[in-house]
């Protein structure tokens, strides 16, 4: 589709659409954008200003209009780059789609961004269905390269399955060296918990690794969706069903379910407290979130982890100095004790074994649908056939993205109009994991709706 032809889209929409309105197409809207009050917030000064937020992904089209000043110089792992081509061959583009979630600036259909003064730093890496798949795995070298380069919050909507029995330890030593690096540099290291539940609730790192903000998905009315795996390291849900977002192709949009969207919300939301409290570290700004979260409870569940993320009161609530993280008391002491050592695992990544079975990384698809300004094709939301690849490789592994994916057509109409502590069975990181539980699902409790987005 041609530019001009989104740019009349925007506009056609942004005309119709009253300016109170809650950002967004009619049916994707961004819901959260009421729930947590996410203008009066910017109002009060917290709009991500100031905070880099490291994505690391399949890049990022840094030419669309809605991000245009916000996407930073970044780096291409794979191919070479600056992280300014989105890899990803599907025209859903994964790493574009997750940064208009944070940052995006209103546009075709209204889609925005929850901290649109935050600034993205793109580090693309190879992935499962990217052009570079197969390529070796280079997550721990993105990791390191975010800190390296004064990333705030390292978001990760991405997963690399880890097997018990063929797998040393749920986190490999390169990858877990690697965040602990990021940690010391002062960064807030987030990702999700994959999208392999209620039953196969697959261990996935970076979000089975200590020091890491695991990350969940639940819909509108607060219940888990089913796809989130339910883990014992789970740390937090957040809004993770029917999420709108820009295509990697200008003048397309997505509606997607995924712990991936669920990881870009969190991380956005991440940016804004620390916009609102630039003097706080990555610990305390956790530690808000961690402190606010909705059905906060002091045991992680299987599958809400502590709770709900609630941006606005993360944002503007009273957390006292002291208030409890259990993310990060359960890394320091692994953290104090390799520094004692003076044992700094390499950041290149340790050789994998050679496997018979599913290889580390299988794809999970899952749904999206093509944005229109017609109804949403949510009949087509049950997952695509799942992709076993049998890889024999020696020294990577080929990750998922962690959202959902099916093919949809794009209707006509949208052409007419386009213009925790870590639980006792991982504290020593190894595998000795419990199975997972039946997941407890609280009646959904009532939402607010209090205001929405003034363009």
């Amino acid at each position: 589709m041609k530019r001009a032809c989104a740019a009349l889209g925007a506009v056609l929409l942004l005309v119709a659409v009253p300016a109170a309105a809650t950002p967004g197409p009619p049916d994707a809207p961004e819901y959260w954008f009421d729930s947590w009050q996410v203008p009066s917030l910017w109002a009060a000064g917290a709009r991500g200003q100031g905070i880099t937020i490291a994505e690391i992904d399949t890049g990022v089209n840094a030419g669309l209009p809605e991000l245009s000043g916000r996407i930073l110089r970044g780096a291409d792992l794979g191919m070479g780059g600056n992280g300014h081509i989105d890899r990803e061959k599907d025209e859903f583009g994964h790493g574009t789609a997750m940064a208009s979630i944070m940052v995006a600036r209103p546009g075709f259909l209204g889609i925005t961004g929850i901290a649109p003064a935050a600034k993205i730093l793109p580090i693309a890496v190879p992935l499962n269905g990217t052009t570079d798949a197969g390529k070796p795995d280079k997550v721990p070298q993105a990791i390191r390269y975010a800190a390296e380069h004064h990333a705030k919050i390292i978001s990760m909507s991405l997963g690399g399955k880890r097997i018990p029995g063929v797998d040393p330890k749920p986190c490999n030593d390169s990858e877990q060296a690697a965040i602990y690096y990021a940690l010391r540099k002062g960064a807030l290291v987030i990702a999700s918990v994959g999208n392999t539940g209620p039953r196969k609730n697959t261990i996935e790192d970076p979000g089975v690794c200590l020091g890491v903000l695991s990350v969940g998905a639940i819909d509108e009315s607060g219940t888990v969706a089913p796809f989130s795996a339910r883990e014992p390291y789970l740390t937090l849900v957040a809004p993770g069903v029917n999420i709108p977002s820009l295509s990697r192709v200008a003048g397309q949009a997505y509606a997607g379910d995924g712990t991936s969207q669920a990881t870009a919300i969190t991380s956005a939301v991440a940016a804004l407290v620390w916009s609102r409290y630039p003097n706080l570290d990555a610990r305390d700004v956790s530690s808000r979130i961690l402190a606010t979260l909705d059905r906060h409870r002091t045991r992680p569940s299987t599958a809400y982890g502590y709770g709900m993320l609630n941006a606005y009161d993360a944002v503007t609530a009273s957390v006292p100095a002291d208030a409890p993280n259990p993310v990060y008391d359960s890394v320091a002491p692994f953290m104090s004790r390799v520094d004692a050592l003076n044992v700094h695992p390499p950041s290149r990544p340790a050789p994998a074994a050679k496997r018979s079975g599913p290889s580390l990384g299988s794809f999970h698809v899952g749904s999206v649908s093509r944005l229109t300004t017609v109804p949403v094709l949510t009949g087509i939301a049950t997952s695509a056939a799942g992709v076993l690849m049998l890889l024999l490789l020696f020294g990577f592994g080929i990750r998922a993205r962690s959202r959902r994916k099916v093919a949809a057509a794009v209707a006509a109409a949208a052409r007419a109009a386009e213009p925790m502590p870590v639980p006792a069975e991982v504290s020593e990181v190894t595998w000795t994991v419990q199975p997972p539980v039946q997941p407890h699902r609280p009646r959904p409790g009532p939402g607010t709706s209090d205001g929405g987005l003034a363009p």
